[in-house]
């Protein structure tokens, strides 16, 4: 099989999955948070409920942060993306792949903030920033990015670490796996 052609089945079968698999994970994050359905907690202190909120969203923060700039921003600046390049089918697709893990990880962080007090108070401003992330993985994986949209994506992660560092909780860029990546 031609490799080019090995190529463009891996990368249909890559986005395929990532598709699936967020898809199914953002309705029920979203779905549990919204109906309440989530199991209140039982007796432990309120100190606890916010470290951990604040672990979590460390944790998905640090994710988005990786991701982005592993797969979207360094790929952007080294001229992956241009018509043309050397690989830019298999870097479109993985950047594809990293924009929707990102949006994802990104709203994940949030509702985790809300668990704390001063978190919630330093993220709400960013939720408007987030939401216009929502289409920036079908932008990269039909090569329609820009620098415009990288800019925006930058922004979003760099005002995420500073509400995260203003209330206590740094933010440290983590490189998701690529099972991470592809939602297993």
């Amino acid at each position: 099989m031609p490799r080019s052609l090995s190529r463009g089945v891996a990368a249909l079968l890559m986005s395929c999955a990532l598709l699936f698999t967020t898809a199914a994970c953002g309705s029920d994050t979203t779905q549990s948070l919204s109906t309440g359905s989530v199991a209140s907690p039982s007796a432990s202190s309120t100190f606890e409920q916010q470290k951990l909120a604040k672990t979590r969203f460390v944790a998905n923060a640090g994710l988005a942060a990786g991701a982005a700039y592993q797969w979207i921003v360094k790929p952007y600046k080294a001229g992956k993306f241009k018509k043309g390049a050397d690989g830019r089918t298999f870097a479109l697709v993985k950047a594809g792949l990293a924009g929707a893990f990102t949006y994802n990880r990104l709203k994940a962080a949030v509702n985790n903030a809300k668990g704390d007090p001063l978190l919630s108070k330093a993220v709400a401003p960013l939720s408007a920033g987030i939401e216009s992330l929502k289409e920036l993985g079908t932008k990269l994986r039909k090569g329609e990015v820009d620098a415009a949209d990288v800019g925006g994506l930058e922004g979003v992660i760099n005002g995420i670490k500073d509400a995260g560092k203003s209330a206590g909780a740094e933010v440290v860029d983590k490189v998701p796996s690529a099972s991470q990546l592809s939602g297993g």
